[in-house]
């Protein structure tokens, strides 16, 4: 009897030991889909600014939001407001990789990635959001990643990534709306046969009314040691176009034409 219950308290200790480290190594405990009731960090950031989903797959985080592409294996857009104040330089242990629950369809596993000679590029910048340890965690979800050769990644896509944040601090906040052209015949990894996009577009919109700006750039994934960022600016129209998305549909359809038809650099300070 002794030793059943001996038995019994060790099986007891171990459980709450395992369900302590549960709780403690639980990094995505946000909520991972949309609830009218959530605490998102502005309403309208999160609607109102929008582009059209091509699959109807939208998937709401607290701190980015998604569009799903279960053909793909990745999002097709991922979409936020970076703020002056989401710059800090908190240095974060960076997490594994984990699949989105909120994808109803399952998300990527990390392992199609494992040994593919491309990396788990981010979308959301880990960077963008090192203010929490959850909002910095919450981009490790894999529909948060796309396969990026490493020199175009560590090279001038970081740049680009850098250079946005430089933007959110000059202008107190902008929205970004991130993803790879998903289009033609592209390479696939792993065994979830994630897509390779042959290239990366990001769009920058400064909302300010009348005065309002917007930039697009589309870069090709491969390595890149001469041209400058200004060189692959391009209209957002453009990128509507390589994507079949339609970008900022819910503002003024004077403003919208007007901002997206320009392919400039004007009103933007590049480094």
């Amino acid at each position: 009897m002794k030793k059943f219950l001996t038995v019994i308290g060790v099986v007891f200790i171990i459980g709450v030991y395992a369900y302590d480290q549960y709780l403690k190594n639980d990094d995505f405990n946000t909520t991972d889909t949309y609830a009218p009731e959530d605490d998102f960090r502005n309403k309208k950031e999160n609607t109102y600014y929008l582009p059209t989903s091509t699959t109807g797959a939208i998937v709401f985080h607290n701190n980015y939001t998604l569009s799903y592409n279960e053909a793909h294996e990745q999002a097709e857009w991922v979409a936020y407001m970076l703020k002056k104040s989401d710059i800090v330089y908190t240095k974060r242990k960076r997490p594994y990789f984990n699949e989105d629950k909120a994808v109803k369809t399952k998300s990527a596993d990390w392992r199609s990635y494992k040994n593919s000679g491309y990396d788990r590029g981010h979308l959301c910048p880990a960077g963008d959001r090192r203010k929490t340890i959850n909002s910095y965690n919450e981009t490790f979800l894999t529909s948060n990643i796309s396969p990026q050769d490493h020199d175009f990644n560590a090279g001038i896509w970081n740049d680009l990534e850098q250079l946005v944040r430089t933007w959110a601090k000059s202008y107190n906040d902008v929205y970004v709306v991130t993803g790879g052209v998903l289009k033609g015949n592209l390479k696939t990894i792993g065994k979830d046969q994630v897509s390779v996009p042959d290239y990366f577009y990001k769009i920058i919109f400064k909302d300010q009314g009348d005065t309002s700006k917007m930039i697009g750039f589309i870069i090709p994934n491969r390595p890149n040691e001469t041209q400058a960022l200004q060189s692959y600016v391009v209209s957002v129209d453009y990128i509507e176009s390589q994507t079949g998305i339609d970008f900022f549909p819910k503002l003024d359809d004077a403003l919208e034409i007007n901002l997206e038809r320009a392919a400039s650099t004007k009103g933007w300070r590049f480094r």
